[in-house]
């Protein structure tokens, strides 16, 4: 495998940890408050680079913020209601959004990459069918699926263009001042921001976490490997999240995974390293 492959894998197990953290934190905190904070958080480390961006970078962060944006809450929100495994089953539904969207944007569907996402999936869906659902939670996460398979399909496009920490410090700051007008206007019809020093008195550990390592960090890695990696090569490896959530919820919430799960997890594991296998191949071919 090459370095962006394993780049966008170490992005994978660090959001693969996130899952039960934010199912931990929920407890307490809103999926809005969660995403805000941690956002927060990441805007100020990364606001010095932020302030050296052009107006394209600005531009093109603010596109991809939003959408972003959008499937961080959504996910946050889902998690609510769902286990940790079920919500990173629905929310990996993008790698199979991802070719089809592309196609609908003028792209080309890929039979090698469209066969491994639908292994990927069928080890999800084993991997993660043994939690209960719950139509709500169920539906949230969804919209948070499509989110993201929208915005590797956009990242894929436009972070070439940029610097990749450029990119991702504009894309954290307007996240973060996005999010944060998001909370402050869910929060004035009651106590919650009244209440929310209290209750961040046992979540600020996570919520550092989440700033720092799984959104500055990651994202930015994701941004210097994304300018190598298709997004359709990309939503594959990204397949590998619920089988690193499955694991992280086990030990950390006691979700437990059965042999069906395992063999799901085995199938993820297979789609990607077959859509790496490919790709080599098609990589070293002889020019004719």
């Amino acid at each position: 495998m090459n370095i962006n492959v394993l780049l966008l894998l170490l992005v994978t197990l660090v959001w693969g940890t996130t899952f039960p953290l934010m199912k931990a934190a929920s407890a307490t905190l809103s999926g809005v408050e969660i995403s805000a904070l941690r956002f927060l958080v990441a805007g100020l480390v990364m606001l010095p680079f932020a302030m050296k961006a052009s107006r394209a970078a600005w531009r093109d962060g603010a596109v991809l913020g939003v959408v972003a944006l959008v499937s961080y809450v959504t996910q946050a929100v889902g998690v609510e209601y769902i286990s940790s495994n079920r919500s990173a089953f629905i929310t990996s539904l993008n790698v199979l959004m991802v070719p089809f969207l592309g196609l609908a944007l003028g792209g080309r569907l890929n039979a090698q990459i469209l066969g491994a996402a639908a292994l990927a999936c069928l080890g999800i869906g084993l991997l993660s069918w043994e939690g209960g659902g719950n139509w709500i939670g169920d539906g949230i996460t969804l919209l948070c699926a499509l989110s993201y398979a929208i915005y590797v399909i956009l990242l894929s496009r436009r972070a070439p263009a940029h610097h990749p920490r450029t990119l991702a410090a504009t894309q954290i700051v307007l996240m973060a001042a996005f999010a944060l007008v998001w909370m402050l206007a869910s929060g004035l019809s009651g106590d919650r921001l009244a209440t929310l020093p209290a209750r961040l008195e046992t979540t600020w550990l996570p919520i550092l976490y989440l700033g720092l390592v799984a959104s500055a960090g990651m994202l930015f890695l994701q941004a210097v490997a994304q300018r190598h990696v298709s997004a359709e090569k990309a939503a594959v490896i990204y397949a590998m999240e619920p089988v690193f959530a499955a694991l992280f919820g086990w030990l950390w919430l006691a979700e437990m995974l059965g042999g069906r799960g395992m063999l799901g997890g085995a199938l993820v594991v297979i789609a990607v390293v077959l859509s790496e296998w490919k790709f080599n191949q098609a990589e070293r071919a002889p020019a004719t």
